[in-house]
């Protein structure tokens, strides 16, 4: 496995309070965990699923372009960083296209998995969006494959597997 080509940047990071639904903690750099998901995140860090394993929810990520579109749909000026509740916002970068693969984010490998799936706390933040989130326009979840630090503004990079 190396390096491939650069497909976006990390726009901010985030993490989550220990008392739910409070406002996400915007920070310039976090530690990602292989298997644990992002070291200080209360609400995903180290969890287990129903069968006592790793969960697979350790990373959530959204692109700031989706989440400027749903602002604009909902008519508000903006979506503020940490609002939609991902750890990860980013830039130039469609991250629905890379769900299945390996993508290096600054000194972290992931494993995108899956689409998030939007809750109810989306439209606290602005009614109807929950809704606009739906199919594809509402980022992804992530493992954490390989231990690493992150950075705002730390390239992303789609991975080249060789066999």
């Amino acid at each position: 496995m190396t390096n491939g080509s650069q497909v976006g940047k990390v726009a901010s990071l985030h993490l989550h309070p220990a008392i739910s639904g409070e406002p996400l903690q915007s920070v310039n750099e976090i530690r990602a965990e292989a298997g644990k998901g992002i070291a200080g995140d209360a609400r995903m860090f180290g969890r287990k699923d129903r069968k006592g394993e790793p969960s697979r929810r350790q990373i959530s990520l959204m692109a700031r372009e989706q989440i400027a579109q749903h602002a604009a749909a909902l008519g508000l000026p903006a979506i503020a960083p940490g609002a939609v509740r991902a750890n990860i916002e980013t830039a130039e970068v469609d991250l629905i296209l890379l769900i299945g693969q390996l993508v290096k984010v600054g000194g972290a490998v992931l494993f995108f998995y899956e689409p998030r799936t939007p809750c109810g706390k989306m439209d606290l933040v602005a009614p109807g969006l929950r809704e606009l989130m739906a199919h594809g326009r509402q980022g992804v979840m992530a493992q954490v494959v390989i231990s690493g630090d992150i950075r705002v503004g730390d390239a992303i990079l789609e991975m080249i597997t060789h066999d």
